[in-house]
């Protein structure tokens, strides 16, 4: 994204009038959600100095924000995966993830999914959405019966089935982040690096993640043009035919 992030964190890039994240937080408040932990790396006194420590929105309960630096902790960021177990110690049993540059406004953070995941035997939920032309092949299997499946395990089953790009929305359960499905303590005091990918994957073979499609509007928000194209025609990125 640079230049435009060189003085300037990418979820803080304007998308309609206000930073990008914030939409993300307007659909989490909206969902009810009333604590949220932000990881920052690159430049993240900026986004705490920007949004504080409480976020208000009217007609829903205030949501307050707290921060795990981990550009100022550990010199740069842990990953998607380090990132959770660096905060895992303050977090619920069953948890929200969405990523900071991903522009989906009308994602509804449904309290009844919240229960219904908390319910299942599952460790994880996933958000799929249609690929877009930046990622034509996908992520992940979708199996009739609402499993995720890892693709690259190369099953016949697996390879079947369309492929879906990962939105980065999801739901956790904290048992994910531990052993043995985590290597790395609780807390991550030493600051190790982990990608989430390869963990989905290793659950997926063991039948523990679930998914859905999500088909309304969503940009991953990863270079100039697609962020133009927010601005300028009010419209997502153009998704390539399923």
């Amino acid at each position: 994204m640079r230049p435009l992030t060189d003085q300037c964190p990418k979820p803080l890039l304007s998308v309609r009038g206000q930073p990008l994240m914030q939409w993300t937080m307007q659909s989490l408040q909206r969902g009810g959600v009333t604590h949220l932990l932000i990881n920052t790396a690159w430049l993240g006194e900026k986004i705490s100095q920007q949004l504080g420590c409480v976020s208000q929105q009217p007609g829903c309960p205030d949501m307050q924000l707290q921060y795990s630096h981990e550009g100022a902790d550990f010199g740069g960021a842990l990953e998607t995966a380090g990132g959770i177990v660096r905060v895992l110690p303050r977090l619920d049993h069953v948890f929200w993830v969405a990523a900071g540059d991903v522009f989906a406004p009308d994602f509804v953070f449904a309290a009844e999914a919240v229960a219904r995941f908390k319910a299942s035997s599952y460790l994880a939920h996933l958000w799929l959405v249609p690929n877009p032309l930046h990622n034509p092949g996908g992520d992940f299997a979708l199996s009739d019966d609402g499993l995720a499946l890892n693709t690259s395990a190369a099953t016949a089953h697996a390879q079947a089935l369309p492929r879906y790009t990962f939105s980065t929305i999801a739901l956790y359960k904290r048992a994910f982040f531990e052993a043995p499905w985590c290597g790395i303590p609780s807390g991550n005091p030493k600051g190790e690096k982990a990608l989430l990918a390869p963990m989905l994957r290793q659950a997926m073979d063991n039948f523990a993640v679930s998914a859905e499609l999500y088909r309304g509007a969503w940009t991953d928000v990863g270079t100039p043009q697609r962020l133009d194209e927010l601005n300028q025609t009010g419209a997502c990125v153009v998704q390539a035919p399923i």
